[in-house]
């Protein structure tokens, strides 16, 4: 299958739900939240159109440069050669307190190769670009004249026109035994059973799209949003009245460069291959994730909108 990865839909907006009360404590609480209209890329950003974006500019990935010292103190210098990180499988329960016993930076590894140096993307042009961290993203939208979601924009459309259900299609994580999305079936993440077909990341439009016509708003990739990551209970409003399409927080300084934690983030949304019902349940349209800015992995994406 080919798609034309750089479509849009176009939605009206609206005043939505925004955020759960039933999940993760950084969903909540739930607020009324209003945006205006926008155009959404159908699909996540594909290998395709980020090879054609590369090509043009010469634009080189943050995981395809060595890191700067300077700006990580202390760090081992094998950690600042050109990497990334790439989930590995292990063959057996590990202890899940600990994300070193499945994430590596693994030399070599950036969206040319998403696995490691000596992988490809032969037959992946339609799988959705990896290895992105947040600049690289913005890099893109801004070349191609559209820009990042907010976040509420991105649940605006992610939630497909619905309110009240756990998923754009329902409150089942499938629909008569099929699969929606591209997520982990099996105990992550030693066990991967691939009961929807895929391993690792999935060709855009695999899965049925949303009811706004959007593919892969769930699973597959996080997506990275333009909003600085806040909890939901610091925005400003009354619990009467809605808010206008969110820009969340600010980014927040640090005086403390050893400190890795104080690293800016902003929000991701969506969920991924790897979210699985034991671990990391976070393929719902309300959920959400802090990632510093200067990551990149194996399962973070994008896409792009117009205002």
């Amino acid at each position: 299958m080919s798609v034309i990865a750089d479509t849009m839909i176009d939605l009206e907006g609206g005043l939505f739900l925004m955020g759960s009360n039933d999940h993760y404590p950084e969903e909540r609480p739930a607020h009324k939240v209003r945006v205006g209209p926008f155009r959404i890329d159908r699909y996540p950003v594909t290998n395709r159109e980020f090879s054609r974006f590369v090509r043009d500019t010469g634009y080189v990935t943050a995981a395809e440069r060595p890191a700067d010292p300077r700006d990580y103190p202390g760090a081992d210098p094998a950690l600042l050669v050109p990497s990334s990180v790439v989930f590995v499988q292990p063959s057996r329960p590990v202890d899940m307190s600990n994300t070193h016993n499945w994430w590596q930076y693994v030399a070599g590894a950036d969206w040319r190769h998403p696995r490691g140096p000596f992988t490809h993307l032969q037959g992946m042009d339609d799988h959705p670009v990896v290895h992105v961290n947040f600049a690289d993203a913005l890099a893109y939208a801004q070349w191609i004249g559209k820009d990042l979601p907010t976040e509420a924009e991105w649940e605006f459309a992610a939630r497909g026109g619905t309110q009240e259900t756990e998923f754009a299609w329902g409150n089942s994580l499938t629909v008569r035994g099929r699969h929606q999305a591209n997520t982990w079936q099996g105990d992550f993440p030693w066990q991967s059973l691939d009961e929807d077909g895929f391993r690792w990341t999935s060709p855009v439009g695999s899965f049925p799209p949303n009811g706004h016509g959007l593919y892969d708003m769930i699973g597959n990739v996080w997506e990275w949003t333009s909003d600085w990551y806040q909890q939901h209970d610091q925005l400003q409003g009354k619990p009467c009245c809605a808010i206008d399409n969110p820009r969340g927080g600010v980014r927040e300084r640090s005086h403390d460069r050893h400190d890795r934690s104080a690293i800016p983030r902003r929000v991701m949304k969506g969920g991924s291959h790897l979210c699985a019902p034991n671990y990391c349940r976070r393929y719902r349209p309300a959920a959400r994730m802090a990632q510093p800015i200067d990551t990149s992995t194996c399962h973070v994406g994008f896409r792009c909108v117009e205002r």
